[in-house]
Parts: structure tokens; C-alpha cells; sequence
């Protein structure tokens, strides 16, 4: 299969949703760290670097027919994208702790256990019939067991991640700050219904369901991106 002959729903989503997604992600990660590359910056952008370099995978296998290199590079695309929400929870712990007390080894700690969690669904690719198989449009269809599996992992960070950005809230004294950190919250809620979203549709594998969440996610991805970045404000200043 060429680029051409791939659907035009497939090439729209891939090249145009998600890469609209992925210049966009990468574009605050830049206005991140310009502002500063300080530790914190730097942990921040990862949120939206890391799900930014998986949209580039998925550009690369998105015209691409062996199964066993799309399987691999689909592994690699969904690391990468789902990974980004440990960011959120080293960020929220370094606002809420410091960075003395949140060291930079605890900080590579849990990114790594995380990293290694995350890394581990790579054992459902020696077990198709549990893992990702494709449909006849080449779109990855999620098993039960791939399904709950994702969905355990990312809740170990997504539960964290909410509680922390409300005990962030109720800490600010400045009425300007919490309003603006709303946003973030907002903001992050809608990454996590997007996400959610995703989760659902590869696993049900259904045409009109799988256009409405990449319509719908769309936006709920590009909203929420841009509120939690805005959201943050003062906390990402020099």
C-alpha cells in the first residue's frame, strides 16, 4: 500500500488531525522552554513532547502494510502518546512540594517505574488474539485485556494527577492564580476524556464511533492542550 491508496478518512486523520495535533503540541513545548529551561519547564514541555514524537511514528507507518513493523511502530506510537501523563504528575509534585523536596532522583524515579509500566504492554505483541490487531483500513483494533491494561496504567497517573492539580488549587492564595489554574484543570480534564475517548474507540472498532471521537477529540485535544498551558501562567515564568 502507497500514501495514495490509503481511505481519505485515514489520510485526513493521520495527516491532518493528528498532524494539526503535532505541530500544535510541539509549538507550546517550544514557547516552554523559550521561556525558560529550567528543570521545571523542561518536565512541563515533556507533556507535550512526548505525544508529539508519537504522532511522528504514526506518520511514518501510516502508509505501511507488514504487520509485523506496523505492530512494532503502533507499540512505539501508543508509548509515547499515553506516556505523557506521568509529566503532569512530576510537574503537579514539584509545584506542590519544591524541587528540594521532590529531588531530580525522585523525579527520574517515578518517570522510569512509570516508563517501565508503560513499557511493559510490549508483551501483548507476542499474543495478537490479547493485544492489537488491524481492521481492513489498517486503524488498530485493542483487545479486552489490551483495553483494561492501558486503562490501569494511565489511572495510575490520571487519579494522581486531577488530586494533585486540586490540592495546587486550594494552596494558591492569589485569586488571579487560582482562576487561571482552573483553566488547567479544566484543561487536563479534557486530555483525559479525549484520551479516554481513544481507548474506547479502538477497542469497540466502530466507523461512525471512531470519526466521532477523532472529530470530537480534536478539539477536546487542542482546548485542553492549550488551556493546561495556559493555566499554568506565573508557575512557568522566568
Amino acid at each position: 500500500m502507497t500514501l495514495y491508496e490509503m481511505s481519505l478518512t485515514r489520510i485526513i486523520t493521520i495527516y491532518g488531525a493528528q498532524g494539526f495535533m503535532c505541530a500544535f503540541f510541539l509549538f507550546l513545548a517550544f514557547k516552554i522552554l523559550k521561556r525558560d529551561k529550567k528543570r521545571l519547564n523542561v518536565i512541563f514541555s515533556g507533556f507535550y513532547l512526548s505525544p508529539a514524537i508519537g504522532f511522528i511514528i504514526n506518520f511514518i507507518y501510516g502508509p505501511l502494510t507488514d504487520e509485523s513493523v506496523v505492530l512494532m511502530l503502533n507499540f512505539l506510537t501508543n508509548f509515547f502518546i499515553f506516556y505523557s501523563s506521568i509529566f503532569i504528575v512530576v510537574f503537579e509534585l514539584i509545584l506542590l512540594k519544591s524541587e528540594k523536596a521532590i529531588t531530580s532522583k525522585k523525579q527520574l524515579t517515578i518517570l522510569i517505574l512509570y516508563g517501565i509500566a508503560m513499557f511493559s504492554m510490549i508483551g501483548f505483541l507476542f499474543y495478537p488474539d490479547f493485544g492489537v490487531t488491524f481492521n481492513a483500513n489498517w486503524s488498530p483494533v485493542w483487545s479486552s485485556p489490551f483495553f483494561l491494561y492501558l486503562v490501569v496504567i494511565e489511572t495510575i497517573a490520571i487519579f494522581p494527577a486531577l488530586y494533585l492539580s486540586i490540592q495546587i488549587y486550594k494552596k494558591f492564595e492569589d485569586e488571579l492564580i487560582k482562576k487561571k489554574w482552573k483553566f488547567f484543570i479544566l484543561g487536563l480534564s479534557s486530555m483525559i476524556i479525549f484520551m479516554y475517548g481513544i481507548f474506547i474507540s479502538n477497542t469497540l472498532d466502530i466507523d461512525i464511533f471512531r470519526t466521532v471521537i477523532g472529530l470530537v477529540g480534536l478539539i477536546l485535544a487542542l482546548v485542553g492542550a492549550y488551556m493546561m498551558y495556559y493555566g499554568v501562567g506565573r508557575q512557568i515564568e522566568k
